[in-house]
């Protein structure tokens, strides 16, 4: 039995796949945005599980509620925006950029039977946004507000903060004047017929990236490997979505619990038309070019103007590409 026994156990552990093995799952927070579908597309298409990695997706409603997660040790990586990633790094929690995941996803729109024709329009006006310091708000501030419109954030409107998810309802009731929003709540204004896209930053800046994945020095250290494989997953993920738009855009509207929208006409918009159109305005990159790096040292440069960032960072400082160029080579 004693020489039996050694020999089943072995025999055992050569049948079980490679990279089956239990692990502890690698932490991913996302902000659960239309625009970093590629992390649910990579749980629900099984890339992660293809690429051996054991992973615990947890979503939360905008970037700063993650870096409190990932300062607090709750998660070990994050699909999130760039403004909170060099927001960490001026706070000396060091984290790095390690790959892309979209371009695009928010617009300004107003009340499709309003007054609010442009961005000069929005003066004296109640405009919705995010809370202050997010990347949405830096990227209102800095570049919609200030920059392309002329406009000062704090004396020549009044900017309320709200949960995306509430802007809809205050933009149709007249609590606001318009709203600066993302996905898929543009395209359900839209497609009712109660809003109007005003401006579209894609539109403005076309290609301008989003969200990244990002992981803070700890993960870098001791979890290299997995970054490489959850980068792996992205990139297949990222493909999907840009080869197979028809199935894509199911997953999404089943994942994100889209109900049809009753249009202005009568006609009744299944969930599906309601991604297709919100990729108008959106799209999905893994590969981190030289122009994102430039916006994102806009972004930095904003925020500093606006007083959400103490000292300048250089943006070369909060990105990694080895991982990506690993994870390219193995690919």
């Amino acid at each position: 039995m004693k020489r039996i026994l050694p020999a089943a156990l072995f025999a055992l552990a050569a049948a079980w796949p490679a990279g089956a093995q239990e692990s502890r799952p690698l932490r991913i927070g996302w902000v659960q945005a239309m625009a970093n579908a590629p992390a649910l597309i990579a749980e629900e298409k099984g890339y992660f599980r293809e690429e051996g990695l054991n992973v615990e997706l947890k979503g939360f409603g905008d970037g700063p509620v993650i870096q409190q997660a990932v300062a607090g040790g709750e998660i070990d990586v994050a699909y999130i925006g760039a403004p909170p990633v060099y927001q960490w790094a001026a706070r000396g929690l060091e984290a790095k950029i390690i790959a892309k995941v979209n371009y695009g996803q928010a617009a300004l729109i107003a009340k499709a039977d309003g007054s609010i024709q442009s961005l000069s329009d929005l003066r004296g006006k109640k405009l919705a946004g995010v809370n202050r310091g997010s990347g949405m708000d830096v990227l209102l501030r800095g570049f919609v507000l200030k920059e392309t419109a002329g406009l000062n954030p704090d004396a020549d409107l009044q900017l309320s903060q709200m949960p995306v998810g509430n802007m809809n309802a205050a933009l149709d009731t007249g609590v606001v004047d318009a709203a600066f929003s993302w996905e898929p709540f543009i395209s359900q204004s839209v497609l009712r017929g109660t809003g109007r896209v005003v401006f579209d930053v894609n539109g403005a800046l076309p290609g301008y990236p989003w969200y990244v994945v990002a992981a803070p020095s700890k993960t870098l250290k001791e979890r290299p490997d997995d970054l490489v494989k959850l980068l792996r997953a992205n990139a297949k993920a990222v493909a999907f979505l840009r080869e197979h738009p028809e199935e894509a855009n199911r997953i999404i509207a089943q994942s994100f619990k889209l109900e049809p929208v009753k249009a202005a006409e009568g006609t009744i918009v299944p969930p599906e038309a309601i991604v297709a159109e919100a990729r108008k305005r959106l799209g999905w990159s893994a590969e981190i070019e030289p122009s994102d790096r430039a916006f994102i040292q806009r972004l930095i440069n904003y925020s500093v103007d606006l007083g959400i960032l103490n000292k300048p960072l250089n943006v070369d400082d909060i990105i990694d590409d080895s991982f990506a160029a690993k994870a390219a080579a193995q690919r």
